[in-house]
Order: structure tokens, then C-alpha cells, then sequence
């Protein structure tokens, strides 16, 4: 396969992404391996190689000397015709094996618009889409990640889920395979048993039955499968499994550097903010590991940037320390420091002092909405004060550029909430002409950034419909005709892809069949805008008797059975209902620092007594 290789590549686009042998990329003799692990992405190589989960798995799986991981991409369109054209099966990286070769072949879900890419790779790799057609143990297709929160439109296709982190409960699951495939088990008694494994979320041992509305009347675990599945966390972060090096690409990747993961879960608890709540309870990793895990990074990669990864950087305990320790040394190595995710509310001089010295380029916010009534209905906890506090402190050190990010279509948003998003951005601007000690002879650029709400499960706006695309727009072109400023430059990201990734999060299993019909009519790499058909997308909905309003835009009664109630999360439906009802009244909730809330997520940890924050 490879001599047909070397020629299709000569004839697409960055054939860096097809023929593997980076640096610290990972080669097994295959006579010494019993397990075969192939990680598929489902998008690009650049978009896949950029993704923290991947390199963790990787190098955990590898260190196994029973297993061989290897990575496997969605190739892009060009590639994939001539893959067609030449009988060329989807491979893995490593070992340039047909995917149909592997064991195990794990599906990372970071988000609801790849789940066709997912029915492409394993048709593309000889395999068969639903997993009813997959008789046999070996080619048994697993899937993790955020999206696994509601699996149910892909549970035809996907023979186990694994719920939440994925450190433990992988070795796990890959232990039980190797046991499975020595002693000749069939695949319906390995699931039994997988079914047992904390985290692992078999959707044939479920049975969902519906009232004649569409509702869910109820749903059934059999097969001896637990009736609820909690999900996995990692206990100890300085303990946990971190890889010592990366594969470092041949190409650029979206994020071409050495990360280190400052923590899992957040404090804040912003009601829209699914990753808030799902990666709960809050666990940090200690200050002198990162230090460790960073300059090992760089010393094995020759990376010359490290960025601080989590959902709040600035909410860091020990973000002060760390950064001093690592500046110095990224001062001293000519190494660049990322900080992404600074908090509007805890953004200081003396912090600003230190993005000056690693980073040059303008500063980024997320202030999400324009009235503080609206900041208040999401529980985002910051003022129009602290939001000029950090504009204030970011011109006077020097900076005229800001960016700041909000959502649209919130709910109780009104016509004036969107253009407050506007008037904020002008009063931002007046805000830096104001100033005494401005740099002479520069004007600012506030970029205004507007994204569509999307109502996620296991969070407060679960219960909330979101606004039809009609709206979407009219708010969309109102707030682009009331900018009045040419400083302002304003942004807005497609609303028909939004209103697609409502229908997957809220969706349940009646959805498979239309991600196989859209997938037939041409429907993959729907998250990128030139390959993405909306109109294929209604046409299938259309087919299958489904409609985009029962499941984006419907409100929710509280009691209504979720297609993901039978799956464990850690926060509780009550808790998110407290916050749901507050929500309306545009009540705050303190964040975990100040007052724990009783969200149940505490209970997952070991260590049960006390708060989810010391």
C-alpha cells in the first residue's frame, strides 16, 4: 500500500498530513503487541494533532507493552476521492495498516457537527457503520469525549461510550479487551462485562420508549447493565498519567506547541457553559508538576511555546508563582508563553505585567452579554465596572487592540440586551480616548465576536429552546446595522451550523437515522462552512418525520425525561434546576471559592467530606 501511496500523494493538497514518522511518534513490533488501538479524530490532521486528549492517550495506551496506539485522521476531500478511486483503505499512521486491522478503534467526540466524519472513517476503513453489522469483537468502535454527555444520536453506530475522563477507565476497558480476545470471547459477552466498568455506557442494553407527542415515556437498562452510568474523573491531576513528549508534526496544526493543563472543571459556574459543569468538581494540578511538565515538553520537542490550558487561567490558585517560575525560564530559552482564558473580573496590573513580558498581541475577554441584567441571568458574576477596570488596565499598559466575545439568542434575551452588546463596545472605545497616557497617534479596535447560543444538556439551559434561525438573524443584521463606530469591527459566526448542533445536543437515538441519511446525501466536515449542506440536513430530517423545532427550539417542562437522564454527570438535576428557576429571576449564584452551591459533583471525588474548593 504504501508504493500507491507515495503516487496519490504527489497529487492532493499538504501530504505532510498522510505519511507519518514524526518525530516521537511510536512504532511496536507487531509480533509483541496483542492489542491494537487505533485513536481516530474526526477532522484533520492539523485540527486532531492540536488536541490535548489524543496526546494523553497516546503516549498512556503506548506505555502498555501489550497495546500499540496508533493515530488515525479524517482525510480531506481530495484525498479521500483518490483513496476511493485507488482502493486504499483509511490507515493508521503508524503502521500504514488498514484500519479495519485494529482491535479497538476509539472516536474522539469534541463536537456534535463531526458525527458524520465518524460514519466516513469507518466506511472509508472497511467497516461496517452500525454496530448491529459488526458481529464479530474485533473492530469494536468506542467513543469518549464531551459530546459523549448525550450519545444518543450516534447509539446505533457506536458499540460503548466512555463517560468523562478517559485516563483510568481506557486502560480498564483495554485490559478486559486483551482478556476477552485471549480467552476467545464473543462481542455480546465482552459488552456484558464492559457494561460493569465504571464510566462505560453500552447503548444496546438500554431500551427508550416514547408517548405519542415524541417525548421519552421511559428508558430501560437490560442485560444486567446498571440503570444509571456515572461518569469517570480523575482524582489526584499531579498524579494522573502526562505524557513526557508530543508527536511533533511535519506541518502547522491549529496549536503547534507544548500545553500544560493547568486543571479540570471551573468554579464559575455560567449557566450556558456545558464544559463548566461536566468536567466538575474543580481539581488542580500543582504548581511545581506544570513547571516539570513544561520544560520537559519543550526539551523533548523542541517547541518553542507553551500555552496554560484550562477553562479559567486566571482562576488558577497558584497562577502567580507558575507564571514567575516559567516566564524566567521561558525568557531565558526564548520560549513563548500562552495565557488563553483570562477572567474579566480578576485581571490585574500586576497580571498585565506579566502577559507583557510573554505576549505582545492584543487581549481577549468574554464578557458573553451586553446588559448586566443578561450577565446576571447567566450567572457570569462581572460588572460593566470590572469590564472597564480591565479595558482601563490593558490601555494604560500600552495595548489598543481588545477583543471580546458574546453570545446571542440567551434566554429572556430582548432586541435591547443585543444592542447593549454594542453600546458596551462604543463606551469601551470612548473609554481608551478618555485616557491622559494613551499612545499618541494610535486608534483602538474593539473587536466585538458574536456567537449563537446553544442549549447543552447538563446545565441550567437544558430546559430552554433556542431561538429559531429567523430570529437568529434578525438580531444578527440589527446589531450590525446599530454599529455606529468604525473602531468597532464586528463578527458573527454562521447560524445554520448553530441550529444543526441544538438538534445533536438535545437530540435522541430517532436522530441516527438522519446522520445516516445526511451522511449518504454528502453531508461530513459539517463544521466547515464550505462542505457544510443545511438544506441536506433538513431534507433528511424531513424524511425521518423529525423536525428541527421539536428538538432546538422546544422548551422543556421540568420532569420531562432527557435522552440523557439515565446518564451521570455529577451535578444534579435539581441543583440544575435551582439554577435554571434563578436564572429567570436574573439571580447570581456565588462562585465555588465563595459559597458551594450543593451541585453534587463533590461526591464523585474520593475525599467526600468538605467542598468541591479548598
Amino acid at each position: 500500500m504504501k508504493e500507491k501511496l507515495e503516487q496519490l500523494l504527489l497529487t492532493v493538497q499538504k501530504p505532510g498530513r498522510y505519511v507519518g514518522g514524526e518525530v516521537n511518534s511510536i512504532i511496536k513490533d507487531l509480533s509483541q503487541v496483542e492489542v491494537r488501538f487505533a485513536f481516530c479524530f474526526p477532522d484533520t490532521y492539523e485540527v486532531g494533532m492540536s488536541h490535548l486528549g489524543m496526546k494523553i492517550l497516546y503516549g498512556l495506551l503506548n506505555a502498555k507493552d501489550y497495546c500499540w496506539c496508533e493515530r488515525v485522521f479524517a482525510p480531506w476531500m481530495d484525498m479521500e476521492q483518490a483513496m476511493r478511486e485507488h482502493d486504499i483503505p483509511l490507515y493508521g499512521l503508524e503502521s500504514f495498516d488498514p484500519l479495519c486491522e485494529f482491535d479497538i478503534i476509539g472516536f474522539t467526540l469534541q463536537y456534535e457537527l463531526s458525527f458524520t466524519n465518524v460514519l466516513n472513517m469507518l466506511d472509508l476503513g472497511n467497516i461496517p457503520v452500525y454496530s448491529k453489522d459488526r458481529k464479530e469483537l474485533k473492530n469494536l468502535v468506542i467513543a469518549g469525549g464531551p459530546c459523549v454527555c448525550n450519545p444518543e444520536p450516534l447509539a446505533d453506530f457506536i458499540d460503548l461510550f466512555v463517560l468523562g475522563e478517559g485516563e483510568e477507565v481506557t486502560i480498564e476497558l483495554t485490559d478486559l479487551y486483551r482478556k476477552a480476545k485471549a480467552e476467545n470471547w464473543d462481542k455480546q459477552r465482552f459488552l456484558r462485562a464492559a457494561a460493569q466498568i465504571g464510566g462505560v455506557y453500552v447503548p444496546a442494553f438500554y431500551e427508550v420508549n416514547y408517548h405519542e407527542d415524541g417525548t421519552i415515556q421511559k428508558i430501560e437498562a437490560i442485560e444486567g447493565a446498571p440503570q444509571k452510568v456515572t461518569k469517570r474523573i480523575i482524582q489526584d491531576m499531579s498524579d494522573t498519567f502526562y505524557p513526557e513528549n508530543f508527536v511533533v508534526p511535519f506541518i502547522d496544526t491549529i496549536h503547534d506547541r507544548a500545553i500544560l493543563e493547568l486543571m479540570r472543571g471551573c468554579i464559575r459556574g455560567c449557566r450556558f457553559c456545558q464544559a463548566g459543569f461536566i468536567y466538575r468538581p474543580l481539581r488542580e494540578k500543582n504548581p511545581d508538576v506544570l513547571c516539570t511538565q513544561g520544560k520537559d515538553l519543550c526539551e523533548s520537542t523542541g517547541y518553542e511555546e507553551i500555552s496554560l490550558s484550562s477553562l479559567s487561567t486566571s482562576d488558577y490558585s497558584g497562577i502567580a508563582d507558575l507564571l514567575d517560575e516559567l516566564i524566567d525560564y521561558s525568557e531565558e530559552n526564548k520560549v513563548n508563553l500562552s495565557l488563553p482564558s483570562l477572567r474579566i473580573d480578576n485581571f490585574s496590573e500586576d497580571l498585565l505585567e506579566k502577559v507583557k513580558r510573554v505576549r505582545k498581541s492584543g487581549l481577549t475577554f468574554a464578557p458573553e452579554a451586553g446588559t448586566q441584567r443578561l450577565r446576571d441571568v447567566i450567572n457570569k458574576n462581572i460588572t460593566k465596572e470590572d469590564i472597564f477596570s480591565s479595558c482601563n488596565i490593558a490601555f494604560e499598559g500600552g495595548y489598543t487592540s481588545v477583543k471580546l466575545y458574546f453570545m446571542l439568542g440567551l434566554p429572556t434575551e430582548t432586541m435591547a440586551d443585543c444592542e447593549g452588546i454594542i453600546d458596551l463596545a462604543q463606551e469601551i472605545v470612548g473609554l481608551y480616548h478618555h485616557l491622559n497616557n494613551r499612545q499618541k497617534g494610535k486608534g483602538v479596535t474593539v473587536t466585538v465576536s458574536v456567537s449563537t447560543f446553544v442549549p447543552k444538556p447538563f446545565t441550567p439551559f437544558q430546559w430552554f429552546g433556542q431561538d429559531s434561525l429567523e430570529t437568529i438573524v434578525e438580531k444578527q443584521m440589527h446589531m450590525k446595522d446599530y454599529i455606529t463606530s468604525k473602531r468597532i469591527s464586528f463578527k458573527y459566526h454562521a447560524s445554520k451550523t448553530s441550529v444543526l448542533e441544538a438538534v445533536f445536543a438535545r437530540g435522541d437515538r430517532r436522530l441516527c437515522d438522519v446522520v445516516y441519511r445526511a451522511w449518504k446525501k454528502g453531508c461530513y466536515f459539517d463544521s466547515w462552512d464550505e462542505h457544510f449542506y443545511f438544506d441536506r440536513w433538513m431534507e433528511a430530517m424531513d424524511e425521518c418525520g423529525l423536525t428541527v423545532e421539536f428538538y432546538a427550539n422546544r422548551h422543556r417542562e421540568y420532569g420531562e425525561i432527557f435522552p440523557w437522564s439515565h446518564l451521570d454527570y455529577g451535578v444534579s438535576e435539581a441543583f440544575l434546576h435551582r439554577e435554571w428557576l434563578k436564572a429567570q429571576e436574573a439571580k447570581t449564584t456565588p462562585n465555588c471559592r465563595e459559597q458551594c452551591a450543593g451541585c453534587g459533583a463533590n461526591r464523585l471525588l474520593e475525599r467526600k467530606e468538605g467542598k468541591c474548593v479548598e
